[in-house]
C-alpha cells in the first residue's frame, strides 16, 4: 500500500501534532507502507509560508528523506486529471492530490471530509 499525504497531514506529522489520528500515525509509521508527498504539497506550503499563513520546514527535501517519504512529481497527465474532476471542491492543491491518488491508486491520508465526494481511497 502506498500512502499520499495531504499537506496538512504532512505538516502535522513533521510537527508531531495531536491532530493526527491514531489510524494516521500507525499507517504512516508502518515500515511496510510506502509514503509519498506530492510536489503540489511543497508548492502549497511555499505559497502559504510566503503569505504568512504557516511556517514551512526550512529544508523540506531533507525532512522528507529523514522520514523516508518519497517525493511525487506532478505530471501533465496529473494536471489534466485534476482539471477533469467534478467541481465538488475548488482548492487546486487538493484537486491535484485527488487526481494523483486516483491515477496511481494511492491511499490519500487526509482529515478533509470533502474528499469523500470523489472516487478516491482515503484514510483518516
Amino acid at each position: 500500500m502506498t500512502l499520499l499525504l495531504d499537506t496538512h497531514v504532512l505538516l502535522w506529522w513533521l510537527g508531531e501534532d495531536d491532530r493526527l489520528t491514531p489510524t494516521m500515525r500507525e499507517a504512516i509509521a508502518d515500515p511496510g507502507a510506502a509514503v509519498a508527498v506530492s510536489a503540489a504539497s511543497a508548492w502549497e506550503m511555499s505559497i502559504k509560508a510566503a503569505l504568512g499563513k504557516l511556517t514551512a520546514p526550512e529544508d523540506l527535501v531533507a525532512e522528507l528523506a529523514h522520514h523516508g517519504f518519497d517525493p511525487l512529481p506532478v505530471t501533465v497527465e496529473d494536471g489534466l486529471a485534476a482539471g477533469a474532476l467534478p467541481r465538488h471542491h475548488d482548492d487546486p492543491f487538493d484537486r491535484m492530490l485527488i487526481a494523483q491518488a486516483r491515477r496511481r491508486r494511492l491511499v490519500l491520508v487526509t482529515a478533509d471530509r470533502r474528499f469523500a465526494d470523489y472516487d478516491v481511497l482515503t484514510l483518516a
